[in-house]
């Protein structure tokens, strides 16, 4: 509320009038000028990762301050991490039937629903952060993403991205395509069939269950975020070798969805001031990824004794060629989702020519 104190400080007309007009931005009319009360809205929103988890925890609990603060306390969220409301994969469900308002997640955990989903979180070598963001938002993505959704009663948003990921902990050396087979690793997603096909298992479990199933034996192998992310999880303590890249993950986006009948009870301006937080969130997630997992890197292989190494060229080539093979088996047998791949390989094709010109050669330059 502008105060009157301002006003009548001022003998000049034009800063009275000005005044009044601000005041009157501040309040809700309806047609016969009464003031307004704006309806006040109270949210749910259940997550795939630990409460406050760094990085990807963090961006729905970011999310739902900047929501309270740009609508003045008129749309508060309240969040809920894995387990505390519901189980980590029952996230997608909970919001479609509308039992909350909103879930954080990755597409990718919700193939059993929408096998098409796993595209919108990232493919095996394929779009990197900065282009998966730019094919959602600028090369025709995101409707893609809101066509697969709608049947669910969903509306999907980026959520945030991890970059490119690392690719694993093993507690043996990955010297041939040979030494993949009889591992049996968590790892979610088309990537996880790609890995089966070369002769190891791919589970899919909550980042939350990865230690201990590491430390018992269950697994002999995981795959989770990067560096930042690894070290909070202490997978150091039970893996010896650490490899890159990411190649099943070279850009993994989260999202954020939300039921479709509580997102249409929003009056228009908080609609648009979801749809902002989140935008401000999937860009601020991956600021934070770029800053903090090369000093966490750095602690896990000086403090830690960690054997960062990188994947053979035969394994990555080897890797690339059946995920080529999975993913044109996969897509022929549904039709939607050989749109979305196409559309993807279309972006993929054009951005990846000119960063042969622009990024590629600012890194191989410096």
């Amino acid at each position: 509320m502008v105060s009157f104190k301002f006003c009548k400080s001022r003998k000049n007309l034009t800063y009275i009038f000005l005044c009044f007009f601000l005041i009157s931005c501040t309040e809700s009319s309806n047609q016969n000028g009464e003031a307004v009360e704006k309806k006040n809205f109270s949210w749910k929103l259940v997550t795939t990762w630990p409460k406050n988890y760094p990085g990807v925890g963090l961006g729905p609990e970011n999310f739902a301050q900047l929501v309270d603060e740009m609508s003045d306390g008129r749309l508060k969220i309240k969040v809920y991490g894995n387990g505390e409301l519901i189980p980590a994969l029952e996230v997608f469900d909970t919001v479609s039937r509308g039992t909350v308002e909103m879930g954080h997640g990755a597409s990718y955990y919700w193939i059993g629903k929408l096998p098409a989903a796993q595209f919108f979180t990232t493919l095996p070598f394929g779009l990197n952060a900065q282009e998966r963001n730019a094919w959602l938002h600028f090369g025709g993505g995101l409707e893609l993403w809101e066509k697969a959704y709608e049947p669910f009663n969903l509306i999907p948003m980026a959520g945030g991205n991890t970059g490119v990921q690392m690719g694993g902990w093993f507690n043996k050396e990955i010297n041939t395509t040979e030494d993949l087979k009889g591992i049996r690793i968590r790892m979610p997603g088309l990537a996880g069939e790609v890995f089966t096909r070369a002769g190891g298992e791919a589970v899919l479990m909550p980042g939350s269950e990865i230690f201990t199933n590491l430390q018992t034996g269950v697994i002999d192998a995981a795959e989770w975020i990067g560096p930042y992310n690894d070290l909070t999880f202490g997978f150091h303590q039970v893996a010896k070798y650490y490899y890159y890249p990411g190649w099943q993950e070279p850009g993994a986006m989260t999202e954020f969805i939300f039921n479709k009948e509580a997102f249409d009870e929003l009056p228009d301006d908080l609609k648009a001031i979801a749809r902002t937080a989140a935008r401000a969130v999937n860009q601020n997630m991956m600021d934070e990824y770029t800053a903090r997992n090369n000093q966490a890197l750095v602690s896990l292989i000086e403090d830690h004794n960690v054997i960062l190494k990188k994947f053979p060229d035969e394994v990555l080539f080897e890797l690339e060629k059946i995920s080529n093979e999975v993913l044109e088996e996969f897509v022929s047998e549904d039709e939607f989702a050989k749109e979305i791949y196409k559309s993807i390989l279309d972006f993929k094709a054009g951005v990846s020519n000119y960063h042969k010109i622009s990024e590629q050669a600012i890194y191989e330059l410096r």
